[in-house]
């Protein structure tokens, strides 16, 4: 199983929507689930093209504590199952 933390979603959206757009960061713009949303859909077609099948999801709550410890309150955002034709 892989976790995999974004810890600069909010640079990431701020980039690519511009300073006016960096505005609604958090008000309107939810910068990590955007970010999630498209690392799932760019992980999705690395899986097909590897022959991969999964279930991916995108959750909100967990954090990572230090090295050793993972604080799991779940809700998710988006789930998405990969499968071979």
């Amino acid at each position: 199983m892989l976790i995999i933390e974004v810890t600069n979603a909010r640079e990431v959206v701020r980039q690519r929507i511009g300073k006016l757009g960096s505005r609604l960061i958090g008000k309107v713009v939810d910068a990590e689930a955007q970010v999630e949303k498209a690392l799932i859909q760019e992980l999705e077609n690395a899986f097909r093209e590897f022959g991969i099948e999964a279930r991916i999801v995108s959750v909100d709550g967990p954090q990572m504590l230090g090295r050793s410890r993972l604080e799991v309150p779940l809700q998710v955002r988006e789930e998405r199952e990969v499968r071979l034709p």
